[in-house]
């Protein structure tokens, strides 16, 4: 009888299977001690982290993380945290980085968007 292994685990796997509900209930229940900074499972892709510390009230790790990713998605993310800090000015040269217009639902609207986006 041959022993057999389990396959390695696929890294988005863990995304792929959360929905949009379960990423923010996570998010939402986080509350680490007062001493403890957030940490956020290792599978998930950074720019899912980004949108969790900013849930979590946390922009300014959000926004360092938004900020070292160059792609297309990384310039959105950094879009939607200046919008979300209202400045306009700035937000709008990231969605153009981001090949996208500026989103013009709320930002919680936009704030979905993204998580879904990175969940799907």
């Amino acid at each position: 009888m041959s022993k057999t292994t389990s396959p390695e685990p696929d890294p988005k796997r863990y995304n792929q299977s959360m929905n949009l509900t379960e990423f923010t209930a996570a998010v939402d229940a986080a509350s680490p001690p007062d001493s403890q900074p957030l940490e956020w499972p290792p599978e998930w892709p950074e720019l899912l982290k980004s949108l969790a510390f900013d849930r979590a009230g946390d922009w300014e790790t959000a926004h360092s993380i938004a900020q070292d990713d160059p792609s297309d998605r990384g310039s959105a993310v950094h879009a939607f945290l200046h919008r979300e800090e209202g400045v306009d000015w700035n937000a709008d040269y990231w969605y153009r980085r981001a090949g996208r217009p500026r989103f013009s639902g709320s930002l919680e609207k936009e704030w979905k968007a993204l998580a879904m986006e990175f969940l799907g």
